[in-house]
């Protein structure tokens, strides 16, 4: 189930929705498959901020049978393994940078903050590594998952993305929601949350030096509209918490907040190659 869910500052290109990878529903799955369009997003300016931000993201997915995905909010990956629902490969993924004066969303059309002022920025970072899938139920409306991605660039820690989801349909409606988690290692906390001595000088924020362990947990779900056989219309959301030393970072203890909440809608058209 498709989302274009692109958020917050960390984020991959936050997870709003639960996605299986695979071939964009409603287009087979022989040969090639391309999604083209757009999505407006509401979302905290940078992770952790009570400030929201609306973004136009543009919306390109690739897919080729289901071996191969790409995507921006999916990353590129590959499903080696494709048998009795399960799906395991390595998987690449992007994640954003962020600006000390916009947050840092490349796609940003309005709204902003001057929380981050002296903070310097955080370059983009890549997140390399693997991912194993395990889909239940007679159609396969269960799906476990979990990724193990390696970070390099703006962080160099060892991230976990944790999830599960229960899916189905309503009519021509195809919706989707489930929990999820997400743990980080010490570089990664401490790049996006901590506060060192320059910086607590240069912004005001009382120095914080974090740890790694859980970093959020919440909630997230889709709903797909068909328009035509090409053009699909997707409603997506969620909510999460900011746990551990992420939450308890006293950036987000004097200048945000635990709450973070992802609101979005997608216009894409599909077509095979």
């Amino acid at each position: 189930m498709a989302t274009p869910a692109m958020a917050q500052d960390a984020p991959v290109a936050p997870p709003a929705a639960q996605r299986p990878a695979g071939p964009p529903p409603g287009v087979g799955a022989d040969g090639w498959t391309v999604s083209v369009g757009f999505a407006p997003v509401v979302s905290p300016v940078w992770q952790g901020s009570t400030d929201a931000a609306l973004s136009i993201f543009p919306d390109l997915r690739i897919n080729y049978r289901d071996e191969f995905f790409a995507s921006v909010p999916d990353g590129i990956g590959w499903n080696a393994v494709r048998e009795q629902g399960w799906r395991a490969g390595p998987l690449v993924k992007l994640r954003f940078g962020r600006d000390e004066r916009n947050g840092g969303s490349p796609f940003l059309v309005s709204g902003g903050s001057d929380a981050l002022i002296g903070l310097g920025n955080i370059p983009a970072a890549g997140e390399a590594g693997l991912f194993v899938e395990k889909r239940l139920g007679a159609r396969e409306q269960v799906r476990l998952r979990t990724e193990v991605r390696q970070g390099f660039g703006g962080h160099e820690a060892l991230v976990i993305d944790l999830s599960a989801s229960l899916g189905g349909r309503v009519g021509r409606n195809i919706w989707s929601v489930g929990p999820r988690a997400t743990l980080a290692g010490r570089d990664y906390v401490q790049t996006y949350f901590g506060i060192t001595p320059a910086q607590s000088a240069a912004s005001g924020i009382t120095a914080f030096r974090a740890d790694g362990g859980l970093v959020s947990v919440g909630l997230g779900g889709t709903v797909i509209r068909p328009l035509s056989r090409t053009y699909v219309v997707t409603l997506f959301g969620g909510v999460d918490r900011l746990s551990g030393d992420a939450g308890g970072s006293t950036l987000v203890q004097e200048r945000g907040q635990r709450m973070q909440l992802v609101l979005g809608i997608g216009l894409s058209r599909r077509f095979r190659l």
